[in-house]
């Protein structure tokens, strides 16, 4: 009997890059959008869906999560290369894909890892990730501005969380799927 897992299907194939294509391109598509309409950081423009506790400001960010590492751009961008890398790796080769919700969770993230990583190239004409999302509670409790491709990674890797406490531990191991019965 064959010990290695069965080859990922089709339909995993989609699910990932699907979700990484469409993740991506509405990231990158709504930080256009919202950058246009409310012009660059500093212009003091700012669009309250509940004022004044969410709305919509522009800002960038040079560094990585909550503004750390400011000006360590490029080490970030490397990091998302071999981030994208090890999950292509994970997925197709060791055939995590096979099963859905971690498929899933890394379509997710690899949809935010593309969509910041395309702003830290510099490819709209800074090397800094766009950010527009704001939540805060008066002026002493705000959020740091975030965007879509930021919450693509943080529902990634809450489903990763997820099915590593839920999902992961009741299934079954390799070594009982692949035994033979006696």
């Amino acid at each position: 009997m064959d010990s290695h897992p069965s080859a990922v299907p089709v339909s995993r194939y989609v699910l990932f890059f699907g979700l990484s294509i469409a993740g991506c391109g509405f990231d990158l598509w709504s930080k256009a959008a919202v950058f246009a309409w409310l012009g660059e950081p500093g212009q003091n423009r700012t669009f309250w869906f509940i004022e004044p506790y969410v709305g919509f400001q522009t800002s960038t960010n040079e560094g990585a999560l909550f503004g750390l590492g400011q000006g360590y751009t490029p080490v970030f961008a490397l990091f998302s290369v071999v981030a994208a890398i090890g999950i292509l790796y994970w997925l197709f080769v060791a055939k995590a894909a096979n099963d859905w919700l971690l498929t899933t969770a890394l379509g997710l993230i690899t949809g935010g890892i593309f969509g910041n990583l395309y702003d830290r190239l510099g490819i709209w004409g800074k090397a800094a990730v766009r950010d527009f999302i704001l939540f805060r509670y008066s002026d002493e409790y705000v959020w740091p501005n975030f965007n879509v491709a930021d919450t693509l990674l943080v529902v990634g890797a809450g489903l990763m969380l997820w099915h590593s406490f839920f999902i992961a531990q009741h299934a079954p191991a390799e070594s009982e799927i692949t035994q033979e019965p006696s």
